[in-house]
């Protein structure tokens, strides 16, 4: 069975989302078009993207407030990898969410830091 087939986004907590955003446009050149996400198509594959997003420091989607960042990694089956996962003794958050780009779980790894597990719906992202 695929486990990861690939990086879905990358979330860092900051004090000042709006600030950091600007920094990463002026210095970078990431375009956020006055949001604090920006989700890059991939060259190969344009159906494929990886999101890049900036959360308020107080922001409970990352996990503990001490958890900086969140890998978010695409997966071809989460229930299934989430029911494997679970019997191999890794710490499974409760519930799925599902909406129209696809459904989330997450886990915890062994430094307590939260992991977002992604299952792409068919249509992905609606653009």
């Amino acid at each position: 069975m695929k486990r990861v087939t690939g990086i879905g986004g990358v979330f860092i907590r900051s004090r000042n989302p709006e600030k950091l955003a600007e920094w990463y446009r002026k210095h970078l050149g990431v375009n956020f078009d006055g949001e604090t996400y920006v989700s890059f198509k991939w060259d190969k594959n344009p159906e494929g993207r990886t999101v890049f997003s900036l959360f308020a420091q107080r922001s409970k989607y990352l996990g503990p407030v001490e958890n900086q960042f969140m890998i978010n990694f695409r997966v071809e089956n989460l229930e299934k990898l989430l029911k494997v996962l679970e019997k191999e003794g890794v710490s499974v958050v409760e519930g799925i969410e599902e909406f129209s780009y696809g459904k989330f779980g997450w886990i915890v790894d062994p430094e307590g830091n939260r992991v977002e597990l992604w299952e792409p719906s068919d249509n992905g992202f609606d653009d």
